[in-house]
């Protein structure tokens, strides 16, 4: 095996110019923006497109070069295979599939387990696998309730099984996508490097999929805790028994012939009212019109301090709190369920307000759970984030639009949901025909995806309105902000002097460990940044380095593919995590416990599988 110490000790060293310092800087300033999310990641995008443009003395980025990822192959393909997901995810295909499977399951865990496996990672290698996700988590949920397993034990092997699901093919994931398009543009230097095909990778992607499922069945959810029990009580599970109260609006109250806003403005900001029993009647989620009547009873959602304020409201006194779920979704007028702040969201970035969400949504707040951790006293002003979520009580045609809605996902499955299932052989046939004009080289797929989405369209599968509803918008900026990001690392020679960099501090190493390495870095930077920007800085220094040291570039751009795909040690690295994090109930180190052997056993599979191969 070839050793690099020989060629570290013969290689010149590149001259380190201001055009690379000034690459590095704004190369610096991505990564803080990413790691400290101080803005939303589309705007962090936009201002890497002024910054590179601005600075074009030293990065070699016009305008035109600076805009040229919104117009980029790459760019395109994602955002057409992300509307083809939406449209198969509106046929309810995927529920019904993720369903058969649960009958399967039983409460056996490990059959479970691999019931979800098998819903997932197929799936995930023809579509977007952030819908899939998002359409399996209730149905995941309802599979361990049904079994009387925690939830916690299935939802981040849910996430996992998608992510390498998306390594089975081209489009299982963007950043697949990307990658083949920097590698096509790289093979203008390097000869080994080219456009990948549609099953490029497919064998190896298939034993990642093996090993990864062996890997949760057996061993992964023994390092899973019960976060959440089996068929929890959300009431208890949240905590907020305590701060949801009744009162009745006693005769001769004022508040009566007054509505909901004028009793709200009473209680004050603190309270919100989230029923209103009526002669047995439960209005949920009352809007602020409605009027109040004598003898109502109003059940609120308070905070500790503004419960001792709600005995000196006049007109209204305290009669009791609800205990149970099946306290307050008695008559079945309302269903309490968890809803997950999504990716392309309205709430992201929005303080808390629950007489405001009460009336967008139709649903009343109830509790909130963050970064893992339960906000039980005060909820109003609380900033929300991706992967937060709220616990809400909702009617049945509510959660049913919800979940047709791009702002939250939801985490028990309405009871009657509404799909297109006639339109379902259709749009598996445009999937089909996607494929297959891509795999035979007929078309590019960006061609074949593109016609793909007309034909989507034109036999009704989706409404022309729905097309932007599909799309993950920060998902194309972010890659049309990091490909002239790219560009300005390879024509500054940012990324020949990162290459040298690895052959001289690396030069003891055989290169299978050098391979290794690519893959651990990119592993641990995409947990810190986004998978589709790991790529583009890291795919141009791999094919450098492999050049520098004789080795194969394409299985450098291999395993730096794989491993920005698969991450496994937090809830950030892969949107996906975040959608499991409520739901869960998980904390930050379940993540690390469960994805740090996976990690490291997929490594040494996917680097031996890339030597094999590909050679090295």
């Amino acid at each position: 095996m070839a050793i690099l110490a020989s060629i570290a000790q013969t290689a010149a060293q590149p001259d380190l110019t201001t055009d690379i310092l000034v690459v590095f800087g704004v190369v610096a300033l991505a990564l803080v923006l990413f790691l400290t999310e101080r803005l939303p990641i589309d705007v962090t995008a936009i201002l890497l497109i002024v910054v590179l443009v601005l600075l074009e003395p030293w990065t070699g980025i016009d305008p035109s070069t600076g805009i040229s990822g919104f117009a980029n192959d790459a760019t395109i393909t994602v955002l057409a295979m992300l509307i083809l997901s939406g449209g198969v995810a509106r046929t309810g295909v995927v529920q019904e599939l993720g369903r058969r499977m649960a009958a399967f399951a039983g409460d056996n865990i490990q059959k479970q387990l691999l019931a979800t496996i098998v819903a997932t990672s197929p799936v995930s290698g023809f579509l977007n696998n952030t819908p899939v996700v998002a359409l399996l988590v209730p149905v995941v949920t309802d599979v361990a309730n049904r079994g009387n397993t925690s939830p916690s034990k299935l939802l981040i092997p849910l996430s996992y099984a998608s992510q390498v699901g998306g390594m089975l093919t081209l489009i299982g994931t963007s950043t697949n996508i990307l990658a083949s398009d920097i590698s096509a543009r790289l093979g203008e230097e390097y000869a080994e490097l080219h456009r990948f095909s549609m099953f490029e990778f497919t064998q190896l992607g298939a034993i990642v999929v093996i090993v990864g499922a062996l890997y949760l069945i057996f061993v992964g959810h023994y390092l899973l805790p019960e976060r959440v029990p089996p068929r929890a009580d959300y009431l208890e599970t949240y905590d907020v028994g305590d701060y949801i109260v009744e009162v009745a609006v006693v005769p001769g109250s004022p508040l009566a012939g007054g509505s909901v806003s004028e009793a709200t403005a009473a209680f004050g900001t603190d309270i919100d009212i989230v029923q209103i029993v009526r002669a047995g009647d439960r209005s949920i989620a009352p809007r602020r019109e409605t009027p109040l009547q004598e003898g109502d009873t109003l059940v609120v959602r308070t905070d500790r301090d503004a419960i001792t304020m709600l005995e000196d409201v006049t007109g209204v006194e305290l009669v009791g709190d609800p205990r149970s779920d099946a306290d307050l979704e008695s008559g079945n007028e309302g269903i309490i369920t968890e809803l997950v702040v999504s990716l392309d969201s309205r709430l992201v970035g929005e303080r808390l307000n629950p007489e405001r969400f009460r009336e967008e949504f139709n649903a009343a707040v109830l509790g909130l759970r963050q970064r893992g951790e339960l906000v039980a006293d005060r909820l109003v002003g609380k900033r929300l984030e991706v992967g937060d979520t709220l616990l809400v009580q909702a009617p049945p045609e509510t959660l049913d639009r919800l979940s047709r809605r791009d702002d939250v996902i939801v985490a028990r499955e309405p009871p009657q949901p509404e799909y297109r299932a006639d339109k379902a052989p259709i749009a598996l046939a445009i999937m089909l025909g996607v494929v297959a004009v891509a795999a035979l080289e007929l078309y590019p797929i960006l061609i074949s995806a593109l016609a793909g989405v007309v034909a989507m369209v034109v036999t009704g599968v989706l409404k022309p309105n729905e097309l932007y509803d599909a799309v993950e918008w920060d998902i194309i900026f972010l890659l049309a902000g990091v490909i002239p990001l790219g560009i300005a690392l390879e024509q500054s020679g940012g990324a020949a002097y990162l290459a040298w960099l690895v052959v001289s501090t690396a030069g003891f190493l055989p290169t299978l460990v050098v391979l290794w390495l690519f893959y651990i870095v990119t592993g641990l930077i995409t947990e810190m940044i986004s998978n589709n920007a790991s790529v583009v800085l890291l795919v141009p220094v791999a094919a450098a380095s492999a050049a520098a040291i004789g080795s194969n570039p394409f299985a450098f751009v291999m395993a730096v593919t794989f491993a920005a795909s698969t991450a496994f040690l937090g809830p950030i690295g892969y949107q996906t995590n975040l959608f499991v994090y409520g739901p869960g109930g998980y904390r930050f180190s379940d993540y690390f416990r469960i994805g740090a052997p996976l990690q490291l056993i997929l490594s040494v599979v996917t680097v031996l599988g890339i030597a094999y191969f590909w050679g090295i």
